[in-house]
């Protein structure tokens, strides 16, 4: 087994500001890949701050589930820079990946990006999340949205280089956000502990994230503004983000992305409804790790669902159903996933999912 993850992690409250000296050495001319909501709460300020009398250029219109698309636009936008900051959720971290590659290497077409044989290096990274949940900042992937189907890429070159992990930016979310980015990273964890990828270093840190996850989103969802709740679902995140940067996502990941895609439901609500099913079926097929996380939920996830009222506003039909499956059958997810799964196990999924919380 092994356990590789080369990015520094400075982590707390005003890790950003405490690092002026080290943002000033990392270089001359930085581009910032962000949204609009950095400017709300507080991490672009930080930023800009720290980088003082550097050269900056600000991208803020990144959307969520980035289009191939944006990547492009950007890299032709911005060729000369030093470093690639991705300030934000997912998606700006994962936009920050993906035109660090095609600013480094100019020959590349955006589509090269998943042929990892095509590159070796990308322009030095620096992640700031301000979501708990994605993890983006200490994994080596970046999920694109190519012919409107999610598609992630991978390749050790797009680890950030550094990356300044600071609760506090999460105190603007909203209710909706906090809930969606929280079980994204209950989704890495469990399904990081499930995949048959798993070493016991990344169950260490996947059941320590469980557990945090299990404890404190219940208080948090009860009391968005309280600074303790959010550091402890943040370092759950980064915990949960270690795990899959060794183990990568199993099913529920592939089950989830097209309602993503297709229903606009958001990433981490959409993969967390197919966890319950995937442990049924991992259960089933005799996988001990299984019962240790259905034991950690009582009995059952969905409980712990219903005292978070997770639900989806959107109406699922069979014609849904059957074409999503067709697609997931295909998933790469599905060998690293404890159980078998053909196509009427995917359907059975769905239809769970459409009786459990539409």
């Amino acid at each position: 087994m092994g356990f590789f993850m080369p990015t520094k992690v400075l982590y707390g409250k005003d890790i950003v500001l405490r690092n002026r000296e080290l943002f000033q050495s990392l270089g001359e001319t930085f581009l910032i890949i962000t949204g609009k909501s950095s400017r709300k709460n507080g991490s672009l300020d930080d930023v800009l701050d720290v980088l003082e009398r550097k050269h900056v250029y600000i991208y803020d219109e990144t959307p969520e589930n980035p289009p191939m698309e944006v990547v492009e636009e950007i890299s032709e936008r911005f060729e000369d820079v030093d470093i690639v900051i991705g300030l934000g959720g997912g998606s700006p971290m994962d936009t920050a990946k993906a035109v660090a590659v095609l600013i480094e290497n100019k020959h590349l077409k955006p589509e090269d990006l998943y042929d990892k044989s095509k590159y070796q290096s990308a322009k030095p990274i620096i992640c700031i999340p301000t979501t708990a949940g994605t993890g983006s900042e200490v994994t080596q992937y970046s999920v694109l949205t190519v012919n409107g189907r999610k598609r992630g890429f991978s390749h050790e070159c797009v680890f950030p280089k550094i990356s300044f992990i600071d609760y506090k930016y999460t105190l603007t979310l909203n209710e909706s956000l906090t809930l969606s980015t929280a079980l994204d990273a209950l989704s890495h964890a469990i399904e990081g502990f499930l995949s048959t990828k798993a070493t016991p270093f990344s169950d260490m840190l996947a059941i320590e994230s469980v557990k945090i996850i299990k404890e404190y989103l219940p208080r948090l969802m009860s009391d968005l503004a309280n600074e303790f709740y959010r550091e402890r679902m943040m370092f759950a995140s980064t915990l949960a983000g270690m795990v899959i940067a060794q183990t990568g996502t199993t099913i529920a990941h592939a089950l989830g992305y097209s309602l993503t895609t297709d229903k606009g439901v958001k990433h981490g609500l959409a993969t967390a409804i197919f966890l319950p099913y995937e442990l049924k079926i991992a259960k089933k097929h005799g996988c001990q790790k299984a019962n240790i996380i259905i034991d950690m939920f009582d009995g059952s996830m969905y409980e712990f669902y219903r005292l978070l009222n997770v639900r989806l506003d959107t109406l699922i039909t069979d014609d849904d159903i059957y074409s999503w499956a067709s697609i997931v059958i295909n998933a790469s997810h599905l060998s690293v996933t404890p159980g078998k799964y053909d196509l009427e196990t995917i359907v059975e999924a769905y239809k769970e999912v459409r009786e459990r919380f539409c």
